[in-house]
């Protein structure tokens, strides 16, 4: 079959497989202390995301990228049977009722966009400098971005904007035009906020414009829009160096005191340094850098340029995420929706990680590039 080569497993990276793996147990260790209705699911998603991931790893990527048209028109499909036939919760259309549980399309949107512009600048990896294809790769990315925004969706959609625009570096784009765009946008965005954080603004949503105040102001909005995070740094905290040990019964607890709401999702990050300390989160976020360090390493040693944009793709994936939940936890930015990378609580978020770092061992597994 063409889609599977002969191995050499020896090649196959098992720091990363183990790195990985403990970072779930965690996560099933504390989102089972947070919602123990919703740890069962959490398990069964870590053994889905496994099988996922070893069979991704086994298939040639190189193969599957020839596909790389198909694989952005379904991305683009999902996303239009999330607007026309999504489920909304909370005032957000974001998911897709299947019955037996419902799918995110927007975590899958991040893997699918990796897989398609890894193939799209390796085609054009010697034109990267070229006006003309800067302006197509964003034009091929803004139907994704603008599908997930009106969800509204704009943490993933800044998160995705994130991760594209490290796409494009991989890819060949000068260093000297990213600095340039730099240079201008994060003046505009600045202007953005200020004119954003305006009565009547046209450009956010009334919650997320209140987020932002509540990150900006937190002692006005401490009573409900900052709330949570406020709870959130509080339970951290409270953690000290060894936490209050998992499933704990202690009354001074923000847990247990029921004051942080989708502790195990959002805000997963506040629930082990609450029972697990100041050393359980170091051991989170060595494992989550452990795992980006890989990715890496895998990529630097790549036959080709699209083995190169995955791994390097999936690592700024990892990292843009990671930081982002771990940043409003600790309340350092505004509190938004996204998940802690194999931690938080979500069947389509684990299994879409896990497929990415099975797309990274696969080119691990391929001929290497000294």
């Amino acid at each position: 079959m063409k889609f599977l080569k002969k191995y050499n497993f020896k090649d196959y990276n098992f720091i990363l497989v183990i790195s990985v793996l403990v970072l779930s147990v965690i996560g099933i260790l504390a989102v089972g202390s947070a919602l123990p209705s919703a740890q069962s699911k959490q398990i069964i998603g870590v053994v889905l995301g496994v099988i996922a991931m070893v069979v991704v790893s086994l298939i040639d990527f190189e193969w599957l990228l020839n596909f790389y048209w198909v694989i952005y028109g379904v991305n683009i499909l999902l996303l239009l049977c999330v607007k026309f036939f999504g489920v909304n919760y909370n005032g957000a259309q974001r998911w897709i009722d299947l019955g037996f549980t419902t799918l995110q399309p927007s975590d899958l949107t991040k893997i699918f966009l990796i897989l398609f512009f890894a193939k799209f600048l390796m085609n054009h990896e010697n034109r990267m400098k070229e006006p003309k294809i800067i302006i197509q790769c964003v034009l091929l990315v803004l139907p994704s971005l603008y599908l997930i925004l009106t969800q509204p969706n704009l943490s993933n959609t800044l998160c995705i904007t994130a991760v594209f625009c490290v796409l494009m570096f991989l890819g060949g784009l000068s260093y000297k035009f990213i600095v340039t765009v730099l240079a201008i946008a994060i003046p505009c965005v600045a202007i953005f906020i200020g004119v954003a954080l305006m009565p009547n603004q046209p450009f956010l949503e009334d919650y997320q414009q209140e987020r932002i105040l509540a990150w900006l102001y937190p002692e006005e909005y401490s009573s409900d829009t900052g709330y949570q995070q406020q709870n959130s740094v509080i339970a951290i905290g409270s953690g000290q160096l060894s936490g209050k040990g998992l499933n704990n019964n202690t009354t001074i607890s923000v847990k247990n005191g029921n004051f942080l709401l989708e502790a195990e999702t959002d805000f997963i990050f506040a629930i082990i340094g609450e029972e697990l300390g100041f050393v359980g989160c170091c051991i989170v976020i060595f494992l989550l850098l452990l795992i980006i360090l890989q990715c890496i390493i895998i990529g630097l040693k790549s036959q080709n340029l699209a083995g190169q944009i995955i791994c390097g793709g999936i690592a700024a994936l990892i990292g843009f995420q990671s930081f982002i939940n771990m940043g409003v936890a600790t309340g350092v930015l505004p509190n938004t929706g996204l998940s802690l990378p194999f931690v938080s609580a979500g069947l389509t978020s684990i299994v879409c990680f896990y497929m990415g770092i099975g797309f990274v061992l696969n080119v691990g597994l391929q001929p290497k590039k000294y």
